[in-house]
């Protein structure tokens, strides 16, 4: 057996022999489940801790000081440890399910990087603005939601979607709690099958949805370009 038909027989073996392709469907269902789920509350979460860190600057009244100490905590913490570790944490102590604790291991995660895209981008809008809104009688919330938000929202869509991909790939350690993610879909068929080409096959699956996440990201980037030209 040539070279190729070897190639093309452990690719059948892999893929199509009892219908495994129905598995990668599976796993990579489950992966893009737990990506998106995680990236809602990784949002939720990076706002509303953007905006407390936000609020909090420059402030001194104990209530403030509190949550921002707070918040300096959660993304000192989230940051500073792996994420497997977080998810057997998740898996062990607070959830029995391995679902559950994926998603908010995920989106705990997700979410302390998430609000130092949004911090940064709240920065970059000019200080000039918020005072020009307070100028015209706006409130502190209401300067935030209608004048900062918008133009700070055009500076971390790009981030944010490279948070996403990030944590599309993070997601491949799901399967140390026994969650059938197309890493480990792909890991148990190379156990059974013998062959290390499952593995080739979820890579290039992986590579896929990532080139196709940065092909929408770089039209985004390019429509928003033409936006602030116009």
């Amino acid at each position: 057996m040539g070279d190729l038909e070897r190639l093309l027989n452990d690719l059948y073996l892999a893929t199509l022999y009892k219908g495994r392709w129905l598995q990668y469907l599976e796993g990579l269902g489950m992966t893009l489940l737990l990506a998106a789920l995680a990236c809602v509350i990784g949002v939720c979460i990076g706002v509303l801790v953007a905006l407390l860190r936000y609020g909090a600057a420059g402030k001194k009244s104990l209530g403030w000081r509190a949550a921002n100490a707070v918040c300096n905590f959660y993304t000192t913490v989230i940051r500073g440890t792996p994420i497997i570790v977080q998810l057997l944490i998740a898996y062990t102590v607070l959830f029995s399910g391995g679902f559950e604790a994926c998603v908010f291991a995920f989106g705990v995660n997700s979410g302390a990087y998430v609000s130092e895209v949004i911090r940064g981008g709240i920065a970059s809008v000019d200080p000039g603005q918020s005072e020009a809104g307070r100028s015209l009688g706006l409130s502190q919330a209401a300067t935030m939601r209608l004048i900062v938000l918008p133009q700070a929202i055009k500076n971390i869509l790009p981030a944010l979607f490279n948070e996403f991909i990030a944590l599309l790939k993070e997601t491949s350690v799901a399967g140390y709690i026994a969650v059938r993610d197309l890493t480990k879909v792909s890991d148990s068929i190379r156990g059974i099958s013998f062959l290390s080409t499952p593995l080739f096959v979820a890579a290039a699956l992986y590579l896929l949805l990532v080139m196709g996440m940065t092909a929408i990201q770089k039209r985004m980037e390019r429509r928003l370009a033409q936006s602030d030209r116009g």
